[in-house]
């Protein structure tokens, strides 16, 4: 487990977001860490059969893994650097540990469609 990956098992075994791992992803990953834990605070981690989507300010972002469709990802992130993410894969990684993701029983696709 690198640097990067050590808040992971804690936050899971807490099952919350304690002030240590707080700390912690805000330490590694600065402002799109505290952007991601603000995200997962307000409920704007929503959970689909297909993707998981982060609602930001502006537009909505698909995340897969480590992958977002957020223009950060695609051009100011080191696809070699496990700890750098995205705030939406990060808020999208924090939700899943702590199960606080918006569970919705319906394709994300489906729902692009009334949009």
């Amino acid at each position: 487990m690198t640097d990067g990956d050590d808040w992971r098992a804690d936050l899971a075994a807490a099952g919350e977001l304690t002030p240590a791992v707080v700390e912690r992803i805000t330490d590694i990953h600065g402002d799109r860490g505290a952007r991601a834990i603000e995200a997962v605070a307000e409920g704007r981690v929503k959970e689909y059969r297909d993707f998981t989507v982060v609602v930001g300010h502006s537009d909505e972002y698909v995340v897969e893994g480590r992958g977002c469709t957020c223009e950060d990802t695609l051009y100011n992130l080191d696809p070699d650097d496990p700890t750098d993410l995205c705030w939406h894969a990060l808020a999208a990684t924090v939700a899943d540990l702590i199960d606080a993701a918006d569970h919705h029983d319906m394709y994300y696709s489906d729902v692009r469609e009334f949009l």
